[in-house]
């Protein structure tokens, strides 16, 4: 029985996200499924699970002004690209990508790569993942869309 004498600090306002509620989008060997949507978290953050095949090309070298980026990697090898070069890392590593630094990722393993990705703040990200996975099955040659979409969705791509 709770305390009457203390006044109500807390609220209500828990989600519970069921698996099957997820949006999920898949192209050219990725798969990205939207965990919690910022639209949860007032855009706090948003959290996500991506699955990469066997020897898949992820995003190339880019940095975030507004947004830092943690991935948490749960199965295989997955190469890391930064300005220093490429490292790998296994599962159980995480890794933290401050604003303004210089990364990218690929599954150059013959296994498969699972992790999941915390974008903070999320600054709508899913619509972001929407807009881009759509382009590569419409258009994937169309190097000014994705540089323009890349551009408003805080994404600054250094090649």
């Amino acid at each position: 029985m709770m305390n009457k004498s203390i006044t109500k600090e807390w609220n209500d306002d828990a989600v519970i996200v069921p698996p099957y509620k997820s949006e999920q989008f898949q192209s050219h060997g990725n798969k990205l499924k939207v965990i919690v949507p910022t639209t949860l978290t007032n855009s706090q953050f948003g959290l996500y699970e991506i699955e990469m095949q066997a020897n898949t090309r992820g995003p190339k070298l880019h940095y975030h002004k507004e947004m830092d980026e943690t991935f948490i990697i749960r199965e295989g090898i997955l190469t890391v690209l930064t300005s220093q070069g490429e490292s790998t890392a296994e599962a159980g590593t995480v890794i933290h990508i401050p604003r303004f630094s210089v990364h990218g990722y690929n599954n150059n393993s013959n296994s498969i790569v699972k992790m999941t990705m915390i974008f903070n703040p999320g600054l709508g990200r899913e619509n972001f993942f929407r807009k881009m996975y759509k382009m590569l099955e419409e258009n994937p040659d169309d190097l000014s869309a994705f540089q323009k979409l890349y551009l408003e969705n805080d994404s600054y791509s250094i090649e």
